[in-house]
């Protein structure tokens, strides 16, 4: 096994190489030293096989701990972050996760945004779009190549709002979305973008190494990673792929080389160049928050290697992100739900079902293929808890489930601030088309994303992957705090009272992400929370209360779901002030309890996930409306906007600014100036006997 700092990745000379020899020798003396006085033990090296050269985090449980992260980071290699005047590298984002000040353009295109987290991260991935990477570096590197100055690069760098998303198109038109296959730029022709790939793609991996903390004190991890992008007809299809450690892929695998609508492809082609490699190179993809997919994301498998690639490389989807939620969807007017009867489906939506709904400008949206899509209209598996649902029904219909994944939540900022998704430290995250007051005027219904939360013995690259692949992981909306969820039939019922509660729990069931079988009696289920604990400027928010959400096939073979409140309460009485958005009443520190499922049926095959719901809060754009003057909750707020829009036109913006704080969400099905932050765990699955007895 190795233990020990990774060598530069070039050599730097006879004295660099000695001085990296001597170093190599001083850390064998010190990690023989540990093992001499038993301060490595051999429980270091049981939980998950090292494939990295590091040394041993020195905060290590092997009861695990939670890591909160991002893995779905864009930045100026990105096209659609570079033309929206976003120049920050993955340098600085990586910078940003872990707590320094980067510089953002303003509402304008200035450079004037300072942003900055309220906490750093403890990992993240920079996830820049494959397809581009080698077109972006020719339009905005170096001059002197022909190709730079190709009329559609010279777009890229214009500062003009209108030229860039012509510029943008063209990316997306180069790339499939348009529905007329891939195309190559003239400027790759002019000069050689497969250089220019590979420069960006190397630069990708310094970065991310000379970021993480090889160290023992571990206080930061980074994946290289990157995005297929693949959206054929603006379907989202978006997969990001995060590598295990320093042993990648020689090029992004992306859509140039699958084809579109071929993400089976994507498998095989990893599975060949980095799975197969005996490189000790691993990896995972992670589909994009689906509700943008059109229904495309999860279609049924077409053979049998779809199925293990599928299960193999993707054992967790996002959940949500800066685009919405895609746990479930109700239509709180229609009174109507997606396959769902559950109140709280109406969290984070947005009314299309598509990636044209990024598309307004100055408060008009551009195109006609955003429009609201009806309830009954809009594809089920866009959601992820339909998606589980069939699975279960694949599974008791053909014997297997191809669709057995957990949960993350990520921001999939295009403006290199990874982990911004607090409500009310929110700088928009599309350069300057969300920027100040953008954000409200063209992009009222996207949010600032979530967090991916990693249960790991330690903050080290292996560690966190094999709890990725696990599936012992989840997603929050934002806020930071610590859930647990455990199964089995021979729980304690007495397990929250424990000193030793959560080793009782590895010992008598499974965590979030596993699988249940053989059961004597019904599952119970250990749900255990700590609230977000915030900063000392800004305490975390109480929690309301959790949920327990099951999924099953019923006796005539249909899906079937439910929602349980099993710890907290629903009617705490606690809201806001209508004025500060000061939070009012109060609600738990800790919510803990031992559920067993009422209604289990050992023949039906079934999932159980635990949901939190925190205690209400303004939303972001609530926050940002009444900084700028205009209440979404006053009666005269229709005034108040037309103020602060006079006040917006004299610096320069264009049509009507902040109507949208007024929105009524007595008429919008989706929309409300208080939320409820939550957090989403990875399922646990309930397998009943198979019919041969196996």
């Amino acid at each position: 096994m190795r233990y020990f700092m990774r060598p530069p990745l070039a050599p730097t000379g006879y004295q660099s190489d000695m001085r990296h020899f001597a170093a190599f020798l001083c850390r064998c003396c010190f990690a023989a030293f540990l093992l001499a006085q038993g301060l490595f033990s051999s429980a270091h090296a049981t939980p998950f096989e090292r494939t990295e050269e590091r040394e041993p985090c020195a905060d290590f449980d092997v009861h695990k701990q939670a890591f909160f992260g991002d893995l779905h980071v864009h930045t100026s290699y990105s096209h659609d972050s570079y033309v929206s005047n976003q120049r920050n590298d993955p340098v600085a984002a990586y910078r940003y996760a872990q707590g320094a000040t980067i510089v953002l353009p303003d509402a304008f295109g200035e450079q004037e945004v300072q942003a900055k987290l309220s906490r750093p991260l403890d990992f993240t991935a920079v996830t820049d779009h494959g397809e581009y990477l080698g077109l972006v570096d020719m339009c905005t590197g170096d001059p002197w190549r022909l190709g730079y100055w190709w009329p559609h690069c010279i777009m890229t760098r214009s500062d003009n709002m209108w030229l860039q998303l012509i510029a943008a198109n063209r990316y997306g038109a180069l790339g499939g979305s348009g529905g007329d296959g891939h195309k190559t730029s003239i400027a790759c022709q002019l000069s050689d973008c497969d250089a220019s790939t590979d420069d960006s793609w190397r630069r990708t991996q310094e970065a991310a190494e000379i970021h993480y903390d090889r160290s023992a004190t571990c206080s930061f991890s980074t994946f290289v990673g990157y995005e297929f992008t693949d959206a054929p007809q603006r379907n989202n299809m978006h997969r990001n792929v995060i590598f295990r450690n320093a042993e990648v892929t020689n090029r992004p695998i992306t859509t140039y080389e699958t084809g579109s609508y071929n993400f089976p492809q994507l498998w095989s082609l990893l599975r060949e160049e980095c799975i197969d490699a005996t490189n000790g190179c691993d990896v995972i993809s992670i589909p994009h928050n689906p509700n943008l997919s059109g229904g495309m994301m999860f279609r049924d498998p077409e053979s049998k290697d779809e199925v293990e690639d599928r299960l193999f490389f993707e054992p967790l989807v996002e959940i949500i992100q800066h685009k919405a939620s895609s746990e479930c969807r109700c239509d709180r007017l229609a009174g109507i739900g997606l396959a769902t009867e559950d109140e709280q489906c109406d969290f984070e939506q947005v009314t299309a079902d598509n990636l044209s709904m990024l598309g307004s400008v100055n408060g008009e949206m551009l195109t006609d293929a955003a429009p609201a899509v009806p309830i009954e209209h809009f594809a089920q598996r866009n959601m992820v808890r339909n998606v589980l649902k069939d699975g279960l029904g694949m599974q008791s219909a053909q014997g297997v489930n191809p669709f057995q994944f957990g949960f993350i939540g990520s921001t999939d900022t295009h403006s290199a601030t990874a982990g911004g998704a607090e409500e009310n430290n929110f700088v928009g995250h599309l350069g300057w088309r969300d920027s100040g007051f953008r954000g409200i005027q063209d992009h009222f219904t996207s949010n600032p994303g979530g967090l991916a939360v990693v249960w790991a013995e330690e903050n080290s690259q292996d560690s966190l992957f094999n709890g990725m692949k696990n599936r012992e992981a989840y997603a929050t909306s934002g806020t930071r705090p610590q859930v647990r969820l455990f199964g089995g039939a021979g729980l304690e019922a007495d397990l929250c009272e424990s000193p030793d509660m959560i080793a009782a729990a590895y010992k008598q069931g499974v965590p979030m992400g596993g699988e249940l079988a053989g059961l004597n009696g019904a599952p119970r289920f250990l749900a255990s929370i700590h609230k977000d604990p915030g900063t000392p400027t800004m305490p975390g928010t109480d929690l309301q209360r959790a949920q327990i959400i099951k999924g099953w096939v019923d006796g005539q073979g249909a899906t079937q779901e439910k929602v349980y409140d099993v710890a907290g309460d629903a009617d705490n009485g606690a809201y806001v002030d209508s004025l500060s958005c000061q939070t009012t009443g109060t609600g738990a520190a800790r919510l803990c309890t031992v559920w067993e499922d009422p209604d289990f049926d050992s023949a039906q095959a079934a999932f159980y996930y635990l949901r939190v719901l925190e205690n209400p809060t303004c939303r972001w754009s609530t926050l940002q409306c009444q900084a700028a003057g205009v209440n979404p909750f006053a009666d005269d707020c229709a005034a108040q906007a037309q103020e602060a829009n006079k006040l917006a036109i004299n610096k320069g913006a264009e049509g009507d600014v902040y109507a949208n704080c007024c929105t009524n969400p007595a008429e919008e099905p989706f929309y409300t100036p208080v939320i409820q932050e939550r957090a989403w765990t990875s399922p646990i699955w309930y397998l009943p006997p198979r019919p041969d007895g196996g």
